[in-house]
């Protein structure tokens, strides 16, 4: 070994050549000398020497201090001198022969493990090509050597590395293969739970079902109940409404017999007593009873025969009348006077035909029997004497209080009777209205109030854009809540609630002069002035 250290690696390479051919022929003679036992005994005591030896040579971790000096030369390969160089080589090929000592004793001592020929093979393999003859200067050079033992290296790195990347990904694939399962366990356990709350809420639901089936049977029973007693309750209820409503009735016939003037004749108090109910197939308070239906058709179509005729002549009269005492005549006057008495004609009706009524239920109330109700027996004695009140009385009433009206005003020495026919006319179709089981009336007029398109129409001479109305012309024949023939008024802009007032007393006993023609809203129409019929303006009947 001495000698190996001095020389190059070649001279080291063929050393090492002959001691491995050495050990081959010497360790067969040496085994044969011992005996078998001796054997085993030697070999055990070798098995831990070798690796106590082993262990010494990993621990002092003499290949990193090779490798260390291997780096560290060259990192100063250059800097370094020739003998520098020479003195670093020398002094790694002296500690690599150290440690190739100590590999050279491993390999016998196990080589001498298995017996005479134990590790042959592996050593004739293996080592043998480098005994060839002429192997090291054949043409094999140093830096052939280093490319092989290079390339070894490399492939065991790469083995080293294909084995790690595999290992590697056998853990990961175990990590997954843990990471499913606790996947799939956590789904069995939400599975267990789901079901158990589903078996849990079916029960649940199952529970409530028979509760509630049997609330409801209970909230049946007591809805049973409680219609029973409200039947009992309505009953008792109508009981208290008859009563209420023949002290109402009897409160109004004492206030109205106290209190107004008697449009009851003679002839309807015999009527009274020889009235005998007959039954009917339908009710005379229903609104398909025929006389119903008959009578409203005819008064509809006289109400339309009073506005495009009647109210016409009455027209053409009040301004005969200013005419002849030689007052303009004011259109708009005129139009005001025939309103106010259709107004006032159905007041006086209306009040006329409750005081009626009322009388003809007190009498009645005290023979009535029956099957019928009371309020029928009254309807149907109205039926068939609708014909007995006190016009003369009515039309006076209504010309007493067209005088006291202050809007309207007449020439001297002219009164509203000039227009008598016509209030007596509006009088008789008012009482007939007010007669029907379901009456027909006419709406509440106001002064200078809001223009309603389901109610009223302009008249030809309206303002369009004007909201409010001016004067009406022709009511609202209205049956409760139903619109059934519409009115006519005036809408000019200006119309005002303080409209100045006309005293009658004043205007009669001013003589006719600049001021009164002054004070006159328009002149005198040349022509007979006629608003379109109902039925050919679209006055038409509403349902």
């Amino acid at each position: 070994m001495h000698n190996v250290r001095n020389g190059d690696s070649n001279c080291l390479c063929e050393t090492n050549c002959c001691v491995f051919a050495s050990m081959s022929y010497v360790r067969p003679h040496t085994n044969r000398c011992f005996s078998i036992a001796h054997a085993h005994y030697l070999s055990n005591s070798k098995s831990v020497k070798m690796a106590d030896s082993l262990r010494r040579l990993v621990n002092i971790g003499t290949f990193n201090v090779l490798q260390e000096k291997l780096e560290r030369w060259l990192d100063n390969y250059y800097l370094n001198t020739c003998d520098q160089n020479v003195a670093r080589g020398c002094e790694i090929i002296e500690l690599n022969s150290k440690v190739q000592g100590q590999l050279f004793k491993l390999l016998s001592v196990c080589a001498q493990e298995g017996g005479m020929y134990g590790g042959a093979s592996v050593i004739k393999s293996r080592l043998l090509p480098f005994l060839g003859q002429n192997f090291f200067t054949s043409g094999a050079t140093t830096d052939t050597s280093l490319s092989v033992i290079a390339e070894a290296t490399a492939k065991n790195r790469e083995i080293d590395e294909i084995q790690d990347q595999y290992e590697e990904s056998l853990r990961d694939l175990e990590c997954d293969l843990r990471a499913k399962e606790l996947e799939n366990q956590d789904l069995r356990d939400e599975l267990a739970e789901t079901k158990d709350q589903v078996n849990r809420s079916s029960r649940t639901a199952s529970t409530d079902k028979l509760f509630l089936e049997n609330e409801n049977r209970e909230l049946r029973r007591k809805l049973t109940d409680a219609q029973d007693e409200l039947v009992r309750l309505r009953a008792r209820s109508n009981l208290v409404d008859d009563l209420e409503r023949q002290i109402r009735q009897l409160k109004n016939e004492l206030y109205i017999t106290t209190s107004k003037p008697s449009y009851l004749t003679s002839d309807t108090i015999d009527s009274l007593s020889k009235y005998r109910y007959t039954p009917r197939v339908s009710s005379p308070l229903s609104m398909d009873d025929p006389v119903q239906r008959v009578r409203e058709t005819n008064l509809i179509s006289r109400w339309n025969d009073l506005f495009s005729q009647d109210r016409l002549d009455a027209m053409d009269t009040l301004r005969t009348a200013f005419i002849n005492y030689e007052y303009p005549p004011d259109h708009e006057n005129i139009q005001r006077i025939v309103f106010e008495a259709v107004k006032e004609s159905f007041n006086v009706a209306k009040t006329a035909f409750r005081q009626f009524k009322m009388k003809v239920r007190s009498n009645l109330a005290i023979t009535h029997t029956g099957p019928e109700t009371l309020e029928e027996a009254v309807q149907d004695y109205i039926n068939r004497n609708v014909d007995l009140y006190d016009a003369p009385g009515m039309v006076s009433d209504v010309i007493r209080k067209l005088n006291v009206n202050p809007s309207i005003f007449l020439p001297r020495d002219t009164t509203f009777a000039v227009i008598q026919p016509f209030i007596r006319e509006c009088v008789k179709v008012a009482w007939q209205m007010s007669a029907l089981a379901h009456s027909l009336d006419i709406s509440v007029a106001s002064k200078a109030e809001l223009f309603d398109d389901t109610k009223y129409r302009r008249s030809y001479d309206s303002e369009y854009t004007a909201p409010l109305v001016n004067h009406h012309i022709w009511p609202c024949l209205a049956q409760g809540p139903h619109i059934r023939m519409k009115g006519e008024c005036c809408t000019r802009r200006g119309a005002s609630l303080s409209r100045r007032s006309r005293s009658p007393t004043r205007s009669r006993s001013v003589s006719p002069g600049p001021r009164s023609r002054s004070r006159s809203r328009s002149q005198s129409p040349t022509r007979r002035s006629r608003s379109p019929s109902p039925r050919r303006s679209g006055f038409q009947q509403v349902y």
